[in-house]
């Protein structure tokens, strides 16, 4: 069975519906593909993270969007952030687009690896529900180049279950970072937040 970090998923395309309710009594309505991350359902994980990543002002990176929860939400939520979404499989990009379109936002979404989309770009914000399926690797990358990808004082947000691959998250995060702070969790699972501080600035 293949994993969902693939340009092109070889199955059949199956679509399910989802549906989201934030703690404030927003709803929000999903079309699910196979072949993307949590088909059929919201992952916990995720709906962690749209509650309590830390939100300012600016531009949001959405990496590896998937069929686009976190940064249609956080649109939603926040209609003045600028929010760009991203990811490698052509199938979520396609999907993440109905959906933006579904439930009113204005986001930009771009199909491609890691930051290739966005090699001309900075963000004030990146999040992230890693792909752990694609393996450590792959996971390593999109932590150690968002820095470079990052404005001044900008964060990476990441969530993961802490004993599932979150342990060398973190200290990724602290060594690119030289910072990182759990700030949230929930049943084994944590959001870390790292800052492009003004001494790391002059490195990336």
């Amino acid at each position: 069975m293949e994993h969902y970090y693939v340009e092109r998923p070889a199955g059949e395309l199956r679509v399910k519906s989802a549906v989201l309710k934030l703690k404030n009594g927003r709803v929000f309505h999903f079309q699910t593909p196979s072949g993307v991350f949590s088909f059929g359902e919201i992952d916990k994980a995720t709906k962690i993270l749209i509650e309590h990543a830390i939100i300012g002002d600016g531009s949001l990176l959405d990496l590896g969007c998937g069929y686009g929860v976190i940064g249609i939400v956080l649109k939603a939520e926040h209609p003045n952030l600028e929010v760009f979404m991203s990811d490698i499989n052509s199938r979520a990009v396609e999907f993440a687009k109905i959906n933006a379109k579904n439930n009113n936002v204005d986001v930009t979404i771009k199909n491609g690896p890691f930051y290739e989309p966005w090699q001309d770009c900075r963000f004030d914000m990146i999040l992230m529900n890693p792909p752990m399926a694609a393996g450590k690797k792959v996971v390593l990358k999109m932590v150690y180049e968002s820095i470079d990808r990052l404005n001044e004082n900008g964060s990476l947000q990441v969530v993961a279950y802490h004993n599932k691959g979150g342990t060398y998250i973190k200290k990724a995060m602290f060594e690119t970072f030289k910072n990182v702070d759990d700030i949230y969790k929930e049943g084994g699972i944590r959001v870390y937040r790292s800052i492009k501080k003004k001494e790391n600035v002059a490195s990336s």
